[in-house]
């Protein structure tokens, strides 16, 4: 029988305690919340500064926990079997269209 108000998506990660990081989703969630604030145009000069300096923030945060796990899954390519990783590139962009 399933649970009334449970979805089967997983939890949420538990919010950051005081000095510590945030998950790299809820940091996402709320650089979007920023952009999307600061979108609207209606923030007073000082709001939108300290909004801005806050995403700077969770941006650098979240970029810094990307290459950490871009390093975790190179060392565990490399002792897994002999894998060489390769740095993640965009794909060629077709010429001519």
């Amino acid at each position: 029988m399933a649970r009334a108000g449970r979805s089967s998506a997983s939890p949420p990660a538990p919010a950051a305690g005081p000095g510590e990081a945030p998950s790299f989703e809820a940091a996402l969630e709320r650089l979007e919340a920023l952009v999307e604030r600061l979108e609207q145009g209606d923030l007073e000069l000082e709001a939108a500064l300290a909004a801005f300096e806050e995403g700077v923030a969770l941006a650098r945060g979240c970029a810094a926990q990307l290459g950490d796990a871009e390093r975790r899954i190179e060392v565990l390519m490399r002792e897994g079997g002999g894998w060489v990783p390769r740095p993640l590139e965009a794909p060629p962009e077709a010429e001519g269209d």
